[in-house]
């Protein structure tokens, strides 16, 4: 697939349509490209006096045998003040346009970062981290690349018109045989949007894959170095890397090529043609050494915006690319699934029902067969099954994670669906296998941005699953720094801060997917003590592999393939001795 695609160019018409929401989007920011173009037309005005006060001044006054002084100085004077008019305005173009460009990169991350946290699970779970990563940081840097090219076009119209305008003035044929090679400047310009478009494609293509490498080398290097892969993870980054290297020598050489040579070239041969007028016109009568210069200098003004233009081609391309890869993630519509419009109803009691639930993720088999199961109010339920039985997906389409394809969830007796996404992550906590710490400290990844909750609920949390018996002899204790991921902190010990993290929100009803698999026997025994205080008045639902942790539930479910196939407490399902009672007596001859 990719190689069908390694080299497809992307349509005139669709790089239209990115220009277009692009520009659109630094449209919001229109004050600072006004003060540029303000800011130009002094410049390229300025670009037209100076030549033709030079032309004036060597025309009439240093064909002159004697030169009074004050003259000399009175012109070095003007001229040195239109110097610095034309400065000024070549000042605030470069700085109001670059701001205006900032303004807009700003404005493009911030959707991004906002759109990716509306996205579904669906979209994550079919993207790499690493090329999310790559289209907000790299992909926006080269968007703010891409508008100097427009700050290149706007200094470049002026500059070129004004140098037209100039030259016509000056000498009418010689400006129309410098005008003789337009038409060749912009074939040159169409022929290198053709073939370097698909180039940028494809290098573009290699960046986000290096980056995504990158990404998984980084998370994953303990697995890595146990398994004694970095040769293979070598070899494998080797080889993206020097895909990469071709696509960059590809685009290298069409840009040697069509840019600044070509130009340069038509930029001599225009000149030669405008001496050879101006020569013609000597035959004639006397040339003055000033149109000569002045002429000469709004040719060379006349090509090298263009060279210019030209040579920001490539961010012309590379920003297309890079808009489009941007457009394509504030385009997607996997969103999470959506609750109905009058969505405001409240879970009071916790009550739990699943009715004939059935779920298969996009473009997969079908997970989940007709699971209906019942969890009164204060009530516990534990979900046991083989690995791939269909355990974490109930969770997930109970916190609605995914939308599941038939059957109904009913929570206090009301659809899921008339509950808010809002009301279902604050009364529902969820503790995972694997905890994740963010950057901040003990306490910020309790609380979690959660200003309303206070020093002392946190405390009283990390007692209550006794995280407070480590915590206290960290060096700083809640004010221990956490770095990302909490590298220095022991698997149990993240968990830990997970359960506090989940426990201090009061959830009426509490979700644990395989929560204590990190924990040491002993510390789950404290935990499990706890647990049992918390879950007075509460709903709980627990995943498990280790049946100790569960087989005090009210009720247990037992999954295989997606089915229930056994329902009931510990008892009544080990007098059935079936599925579970196998299991069970497993697991106790292990533990002898």
């Amino acid at each position: 697939m990719e190689s069908s695609n390694k080299y497809r160019s992307i349509a005139t018409k669709e790089q239209f349509k990115i220009v277009r929401r692009i520009l659109k989007v630094a449209a919001k920011y229109w004050p600072s490209f006004l003060v540029a173009v303000i800011a130009v037309i002094v410049q390229s005005t300025m670009n037209i006096l100076l030549p033709r006060f030079l032309q004036y001044y060597m025309d009439h006054y240093l064909v002159r045998t004697t030169l009074a002084e004050k003259i000399i100085l009175f012109s070095a004077v003007i001229y040195l003040f239109g110097v610095i008019i034309r400065s000024f305005g070549q000042f605030f173009t470069t700085f109001s346009f670059n701001m205006g460009s900032e303004y807009m990169l700003e404005d493009m991350r911030r959707s991004l970062f906002s759109k990716l946290h509306h996205l579904g699970m669906s979209y994550f779970d079919r993207t790499p981290a690493g090329s999310i990563v790559s289209r907000v940081n790299n992909d926006t840097m080269s968007l703010s690349d891409f508008m100097q090219v427009f700050l290149s076009a706007l200094v470049g119209i002026f500059s070129i018109i004004s140098a037209l305008i100039a030259m016509w003035l000056t000498d009418k044929w010689a400006a129309v045989a410098v005008l003789a090679f337009l038409p060749l400047l912009i074939l040159s310009i169409w022929v290198y949007n053709k073939y370097s478009s698909s180039a940028y494609r494809y290098m573009r293509q290699k960046l986000s894959e290096i980056n995504t490498r990158i990404s998984e080398t980084i998370q994953g290097i303990d697995i890595i170095q146990n398994f004694r892969q970095q040769r293979r993870i070598q070899q494998e980054f080797e080889h993206t890397n020097h895909e990469y290297l071709y696509a960059r020598r590809s685009m290298i050489k069409i840009n040697s090529l069509l840019l600044s040579p070509i130009v340069n070239l038509l930029y001599t041969l225009a000149l030669i043609a405008a001496m050879y007028i101006l020569g013609w016109h000597a035959h004639i009568g006397f040339v003055r050494a000033g149109m000569i210069y002045a002429f000469t200098t709004y040719v060379s003004q006349f090509f090298n915006p263009i060279t210019n233009m030209m040579d920001t081609l490539s961010f012309f391309q590379d920003g297309v690319v890079a808009g489009s890869r941007t457009f394509h993630i504030l385009d997607s519509q996997e969103y999470g699934p959506q609750q109905n419009k009058d969505a405001h109803g409240q879970i009071t009691k916790g009550a739990i029902e699943f009715q004939h639930v059935s779920f298969a993720y996009p473009n997969g088999p079908e997970v989940l067969h007709d699971v209906s199961f019942k969890v009164n109010p204060g009530e516990s339920l534990g979900i046991v099954g083989h690995t791939g039985s269909g355990k974490s997906t109930m969770i997930n389409i109970l916190l609605r994670f995914y939308e599941f394809q038939k059957g109904r969830i009913l929570i206090d007796g009301q659809d899921i669906r008339n509950l808010s996404i809002n009301e279902i992550r604050q009364k529902i906590g969820l503790v995972l296998q694997d905890s994740y710490l963010f950057y901040g400290d003990i306490n910020f990844n309790i609380r979690l941005y959660n200003q309303n909750i206070t020093d002392e609920q946190i405390k009283a949390a990390a007692q209550l699953v006794h995280a407070d018996e480590f915590i206290e002899q960290l060096p700083q204790k809640y004010q221990t720094p956490v770095t990302p991921g909490g590298n220095g902190l022991s698997a149990g010990q993240k968990q830990l801060i997970s359960f506090a993290r989940t426990i201090v929100t009061e959830p009426s009803i509490l979700v644990l997917d395989e929560a204590t698999a990190s924990i040491d026997t002993e510390t789950e025994d404290l935990i499990q003590s706890g647990l049992d205080q918390l879950r007075q008045g509460r709903t709980s639902v627990a995943i498990a592999h280790r049946l100790s942790t569960i087989k005090n539930s009210t009720n247990i479910l037992v999954l295989d393939n997606g089915r229930v196939v056994e329902y009931g407490n510990h008892q009544q399902l080990l007098d059935k001795k079936g599925y579970y009672y196998e299991l069970y007596r497993l697991q106790e001859q292990e533990t002898f």
